[in-house]
């Protein structure tokens, strides 16, 4: 009989992990045992995907506050730093911004404007227009912004992120001082010792400070990339990727999950004889339309991933071929002419109008945006995630 389901994304429980437990054998098991409670069977290349946090617990990657500030203080010196471009977000960044100021006697603190660079926004578009300011060029003090916009608050959280952040600096010991502005060399006209906290743009953030003079440039992937008093630590992302854990601690991202995800590849081999894939995930990367936060708040979708998960997707669309190459059949007659299509497309459609519009990223990116959306990041407990027929195409 012909199958009539595509792609399935199964939410698989697990026990909850702590430090030294062997993910290897929770992982497998959890698949063997869901899919033996549900009645259905693994198949090749199947993907099973574990959230990068479940993988970290089990590492014990983790440091505390007291860490963080050491090595601020070791590498910019411990006096006035400027902290430029950080995402406003009590999870991911307060609590390093709290370790920060521990290890500076001031922090200038520069914020981009309207938005921060994965899309929480302090300000609209239309605030700016209104006031007549210049997002690109225009430096704010605090007095200026809070004189021409007053205080606003997170659309969700309900946090206004200037008072937050003044605070902790404050609460941590430092003296603070707030500005806004878009271009990261604006921050040299208060401290040429600069901590650079955005994301995805931090090796552009950091050639621009060098080239304009900065004593000191420091990205938040060099903070902890090596272990302070027995901290954890992640020697290619430092601080990015880290979560808060307790108020005093945070959570890293992973490191050395290679061999993690080639070993579970194995087991389920061994007890199967199907080849799956696997993957270690943390932030899907898609845009939410009502408050226009990017989710990607972790340096890369997938730190690890086995060898069948490299490349992009490389489809047909469907939808063209009906509307194009064979818009004047139906039923049984269109149906065939699309299969036998995707059976001798090429291997490479790049470039073939028949392609267009299909999703033009990095097959991790789109699965691990899947595995984040099942997963969730609340109470679900489910941080590993079976994929079935995900490789699937219409004459599967």
């Amino acid at each position: 009989m012909e199958r009539k389901v595509g792609t399935v994304s199964r939410g698989i429980r697990c026990p909850i992990i702590r430090e030294g437990d062997d993910l290897v054998e929770i992982a497998v098991n959890s698949v063997m045992d869901a899919a033996k409670s549900e009645g259905y069977s693994l198949r090749d290349r199947d993907v099973i995907a574990l959230t990068e946090s479940i993988v970290a617990r089990a590492q014990g990657n983790y440091a505390s506050v007291q860490d963080i500030a050491e090595d601020v203080k070791s590498k910019l010196g411990g006096e006035t730093i400027g902290v430029i471009f950080p995402i406003m977000s009590r999870n991911r960044f307060a609590i390093c911004l709290k370790g920060i100021a521990m290890g500076a006697k001031k922090v200038v603190l520069m914020l981009s404007y309207p938005s921060d660079e994965v899309g929480n926004a302090l300000l609209t578009y239309d605030q700016l227009d209104e006031a007549g300011i210049n997002p690109y060029t225009d430096v704010l003090s605090l007095e200026k912004y809070r004189e021409l916009f007053g205080e606003n608050k997170h659309e969700f959280t309900g946090v206004d992120y200037v008072q937050y952040y003044a605070d902790l600096i404050t609460e941590a010991g430092a003296e603070a001082e707030i500005i806004f502005a878009n271009q990261a060399t604006a921050i040299l006209d208060y401290t040429d010792c600069v901590l650079t906290c955005d994301i995805h743009t931090r090796a552009r953030s950091k050639r621009l400070l060098k080239k304009a003079g900065a004593k000191v440039v420091c990205g938040m992937d060099d903070i902890l990339t090596s272990s302070i008093n027995g901290s954890g630590y992640n020697e290619k992302y430092g601080l990015l990727g880290s979560n808060k854990s307790t108020e005093d601690k945070i959570k890293l991202f992973p490191r050395d999950c290679q061999g993690l995800v080639e070993a579970i590849q194995s087991r389920i081999l061994e007890l199967t004889d199907k080849h799956v894939e696997v993957m270690i995930y943390g932030d899907g990367a898609f845009k939410d339309p009502q408050g226009k936060i990017w989710e990607l708040a972790d340096p890369v979708v997938s730190p690890a991933f086995t060898s069948g998960l490299i490349g992009t997707p490389n489809e047909l669309k469907l939808k063209y071929l009906a509307d194009n190459d064979f818009k004047n059949l139906s039923g049984e007659e269109l149906k065939n002419a699309i299969s036998n299509s995707i059976k001798q497309k090429s291997s490479n459609l790049v470039g073939n109008m028949a392609s267009q519009g299909t999703t033009p990223r990095q097959l991790t990116d789109l699965i691990g945006s899947l595995c984040d959306l099942t997963s969730g990041s609340g109470d679900k407990g489910t941080p590993i995630i079976h994929i079935q027929g995900y490789f699937d195409n219409f004459t599967d």
